[in-house]
């Protein structure tokens, strides 16, 4: 395993969660996701449910568990399912989880090769009332190929027709939203390794490398700091395409004059950064560039300081549209005609920022949890503003990542520059 998992604690305290919520009699199952293939005889890397990984930590395919809380037998209560391994595994795949690995891992007393799975299953449903089964239920989700999931739900309602079957995703994004501090640890060594490429690709950049260079410097940091690579597909726009908000190319070459928007983040553990940084392509802003990049960054030194427990998404996000309102009218994007004569659901500002400031962050970048309930204390969130003018060729998008506090918050990218003079400055140094 290239990175170091969390402690079995943290997989121990998010089971007893599930375990908790669970009504008497009842079971909870998870799959691990499928290897994808792609031509031929050809496999996607693989990625693990992060359900799944939530739970146990095990990071492979062919991995069940299933959470029977008020089974007679208390070995059976958790049961972990693994892939068989043999030397001629080994041998074309590599190393594989060990029955006592994956207990020394998970936490789980229980484990059991996977081919086991069907016999247990069986045992464990025969006392069996209530079942809860997982499904991907992100509100932006598009799920277009059959899951693991999927299958397994199609398989045992037709097996055992006569359970009560509910949803385990609700509890699963209750508990995700809230990160323990075993997961703040992970997603700080995200950050902390997108700091490092961050300060590398600053001192690369200079006037006609291509957009596809700069990315090759933050993969390369990533990689040799224990991370498995970007944790989403990276935005790297200079020019016009900083005004691309999901620009994926990266193929041109930087002008001498313009800006590079990078919206790329490392991932560890299968935690996520997500960092937004713009800088200028010869190491120094133009008067126009600055005032854009100055009033970005108080939109989000605003929202940071907005987003505290208690208060909901959605009401922060109209509150940060006023702030981004007042700064455009500063700007002389907007006057406060256009804002009269706006309509309230497509307001002016939209015109400039046309995206949300802040979205939940962890296993997922796009992170479950829920945006219309109150923020709670351990919520991590993105917070990225941005204004974007195509008929000045200035797209700039400024984005942290904090933890949620009783009393404020903790910025996990708080290291990373951002102040555009210290920005400069590392660009210039010999």
């Amino acid at each position: 395993m290239r990175y170091e998992p969390a402690e079995a604690s943290l997989y121990i305290k998010n089971r007893a969660k599930v375990a908790d919520k669970l009504p008497s009699n009842s079971l909870a199952v998870v799959n691990s996701n499928d290897i994808m293939p792609t031509n031929a005889d050809g496999t996607m890397k693989f990625r693990q449910n992060n359900d799944l990984l939530y739970l146990c930590g095990i990071d492979q395919e062919e991995t069940i568990l299933v959470i029977c809380p008020d089974f007679p037998d208390p070995a059976l209560r958790e049961v972990l399912f693994i892939k068989p391994t043999s030397e001629h595994i080994a041998i074309w795949e590599g190393h594989k989880f060990t029955m006592e690995e994956a207990a020394a891992l998970s936490g789980v007393k229980t484990i059991k090769w996977y081919t086991d799975f069907d016999t247990v299953f069986n045992t464990l449903m025969g006392l069996s009332k209530h079942v809860f089964l997982n499904t991907n239920e992100h509100l932006r989700a598009v799920v277009e190929v059959e899951t693991r999931d999927a299958r397994f739900i199609k398989e045992c309602k037709a097996k055992y027709p006569l359970h009560q079957y509910h949803r385990l995703a609700p509890m699963m994004h209750k508990f995700r939203a809230v990160k323990e501090p075993e997961e703040i640890t992970q997603l700080q060594k995200a950050c902390d390794i997108t700091d490092a490429a961050f300060r590398r690709v600053l001192k690369f950049v200079k006037p006609g490398v291509l957009e596809y260079e700069i990315e090759a410097e933050f993969l390369h940091e990533f990689i040799k700091s224990g991370s498995r690579g970007f944790a989403y597909e990276p935005i790297i726009g200079s020019g016009r395409n900083a005004c691309v908000l999901h620009y994926l190319d990266n193929s041109v070459a930087c002008k001498d004059g313009d800006l590079i928007l990078m919206d790329v983040g490392a991932e560890y553990g299968n935690y996520n950064a997500d960092m937004t940084r713009t800088i200028p392509v010869n190491g120094r802003f133009t008067k126009r560039q600055r005032q854009i990049y100055d009033a970005v960054l108080r939109v989000q030194q605003q929202a940071m300081n907005m987003l505290r427990p208690g208060i909901d998404i959605q009401s922060y996000h109209k509150e940060i549209g006023l702030v981004m309102e007042a700064e455009l009218i500063s700007l002389g994007l907007i006057d406060k005609t256009d804002v009269q004569n706006q309509d309230p659901a497509n307001p002016a500002y939209k015109k400039y920022f046309m995206h949300g400031t802040s979205h939940h962050l962890g296993l997922d970048v796009h992170d479950v949890g829920t945006m219309y309930e109150p923020i709670h204390a351990g919520m991590v969130f993105t917070v990225e503003p941005g204004i974007y003018v195509l008929e000045e060729e200035i797209g700039i998008r400024l984005e942290n990542n904090i933890v949620i506090n009783d009393n404020g918050y903790t910025d996990l990218m708080g290291n990373i520059p951002i102040d555009p003079e210290e920005i400069e400055t590392l660009m210039n140094e010999k």
